[in-house]
């Protein structure tokens, strides 16, 4: 109850739960819909999957400020190739919490919006921000080995990077939220189903990093 009551004080951890939540529907209305017993169920999550995914946009609602000031205060950090990625993050992830914004809008019907151009528009920036997210993960893993003097074999990676689980989880969360918007913008082709478990699996990791700060990858 502790971990519920921490995670609920914080708007990231707030929306680590719906974003959960969100892709838990996905994926149980997906599997769910080709069984004649549970397709009112299905139809259900399903309509759940569209409330959680609104009440995040709500939840987000002016965090594209939040993320440009980080941007600026990531500005005079040391290392280049951390501060260009983390920097080029913030400011993509700024402008995909723009779009979401004004995808919000469109929904509630406060403004006519064009949903289909601003959510491709809004995958786009996410795709971007994961690859900046995933070209600092690999940069921090070359840094690692060369640190260690490790030889580029697949099982002393594998143990090296056991004792630096920072960049292990931010690394595979990256991997697993890589092909939403890549199957949202029609690169990739996995279903619902898949998506859904990759959301599980990402939001879970991030989840994990609230509850333990030491496993967050820093700064980001």
């Amino acid at each position: 109850m502790d971990i519920i009551v921490k995670l609920n004080e914080q708007t990231a951890g707030r929306d680590k739960i719906i974003r959960l939540l969100q892709y838990g529907s996905r994926a149980y209305w997906y599997y769910a819909q080709n069984a004649n017993s549970t397709k009112y169920s299905a139809e259900i999550l399903r309509s759940l999957e569209f409330t959680f995914s609104s009440f995040r946009k709500l939840l987000r609602f002016g965090r594209c400020l939040d993320s440009l000031y980080s941007a600026l205060k990531i500005s005079k950090y040391p290392d280049l190739t951390v501060r260009i990625t983390l920097i080029t993050a913030k400011i993509t992830n700024a402008l995909y919490l723009l779009a979401d914004h004004l995808i919000w809008i469109g929904r509630v019907g406060i403004l006519r919006v064009n949903l289909e151009k601003w959510n491709k528009a809004a995958n786009k920036y996410w795709l971007l921000t994961i690859i900046m997210g995933l070209t600092r993960d690999i940069y921090e893993i070359v840094k690692i080995l060369k640190y260690e003097k490790i030889a580029f074999k697949q099982w002393h990676i594998l143990s090296c990077l056991k004792d630096h689980r920072e960049v292990t989880m931010d690394t595979f969360k990256n991997g697993c939220d890589l092909f939403i918007p890549l199957t949202a913008l029609g690169v990739t082709k996995c279903t619902p189903g898949t998506i859904g478990l990759l959301g599980i699996i990402s939001s879970l990791i991030g989840l994990y990093t609230i509850i333990n700060p030491l496993y967050k990858l820093s700064p980001s």
